[in-house]
């Protein structure tokens, strides 16, 4: 790999975007900031993090803190293992290291949540070690700077490229390249068509020399998303509505939810009140909402008035049954 550092790290202090975890990159902030980051634009997840950093402001915050709050916060950025594993980091943070990370990748590697990619941000950013942070970015960028013929989707792969980066980082400026090689993906070697004009680096891109900046990435083949058709019961009695947690693990796991089950064709049971679709990363909920008004509160649900619903943490993937209930008054 050709050493691209210095160009790269040049054109990043003068054309960085100002992101709030920018200003003050300490291991903390940074670690929020990119677990955040995974599967979330940065646009949403800048708001959230202002957000969440005001309220917990610090490693040791967050580890005592409840996790019904975190996961309140959290509300509405989806991928909600995130937010459970943050809590849990936090708590290992401050029990095993006295609330300070560990400044070398592999201990970062061993806390709860943390793979290589935020390891390695941590480590460089904060800490200023030659550690890299490989994420699908990252991957275009070096994929089209080598036309690198494989599929970017294994570990070997994300290994290799790691590895060639350790060896060209560039000396006091280990920081400024990780977020150079991010910034770069996000902003220019994006993907489909990239803006090769505005580009650093464009004379190190064999890609780019051939004219064959769209061949790449190789892409794995994506699985289809299994689909399943739910029934959303809200079950109505006096003032209040019924909702349960969900399991301590799975899908979604410690949220609160509105009644459902799977069925093979929701049939009919109550009023209906329309259907919604929401997209998780490997499966589809397809739904139908009924409204059923009850007698009295049955047993195996907890009965909340609007006020106590609207203070639990609830996946958005039940927000169109939670305007049909504040439309009615629940």
């Amino acid at each position: 790999m050709e050493n691209f550092s210095r160009p790269l790290v040049d054109w990043y202090k003068k054309e960085a975007r100002p992101l709030p975890w920018r200003e003050e990159p300490t291991p903390y902030r940074v670690w929020v900031s990119e677990i955040m980051l995974q599967q979330t634009r940065i646009e949403a997840a800048r708001e959230y993090f202002n957000r969440f950093t005001r309220a917990f402001p610090t490693v040791e915050a967050l580890a005592a803190a409840e996790l019904d709050d975190v996961l309140k916060l959290w509300e509405g950025l989806g991928y909600y293992s995130r937010a459970r594993n943050l809590h849990k980091c936090a708590k290992t943070v401050c029990e095993t290291y006295g609330g300070v990370f560990p400044p070398n990748a592999a201990a970062l590697r061993a806390l709860p949540g943390i793979g290589d990619y935020t390891a390695g941000a941590i480590a460089s950013i904060a800490y200023g070690l030659p550690e890299p942070a490989v994420d699908g970015n990252v991957l275009r960028v070096l994929a089209r700077m080598e036309r690198f013929g494989e599929s970017i989707g294994s570990d070997k792969v994300k290994k290799r490229f790691r590895e060639a980066l350790r060896d060209i980082y560039p000396t006091g400026e280990c920081g400024a390249f990780t977020s150079a090689l991010m910034e770069l993906g996000e902003t220019i070697c994006t993907v489909g068509t990239p803006d090769c004009a505005r580009c650093p680096v464009a004379a190190h891109c064999e890609a780019h020399r051939r004219g064959e900046e769209t061949l790449y990435p190789v892409l794995p083949e994506k699985k289809p998303r299994r689909i399943e058709n739910r029934r959303v019961l809200l079950l109505l009695c006096g003032d209040t509505c019924a909702v349960r947690r969900r399991a301590d693990t799975g899908l979604l796991a410690s949220m609160w939810e509105l009644p459902n089950d799977l069925v093979p064709d929701a049939p009919e049971g109550g009023e209906p009140c329309g259907e919604a679709v929401h997209v998780f990363s490997h499966v589809e909920w397809h739904m139908r909402g009924y409204i059923v008004r009850c007698r009295e509160k049955l047993p195996g649900y907890v009965w909340v008035t609007r006020a106590e619903r609207e203070a639990l943490a609830m996946p958005t993937a039940f927000r169109y049954y939670r305007k049909k209930l504040e439309e009615m008054g629940y």
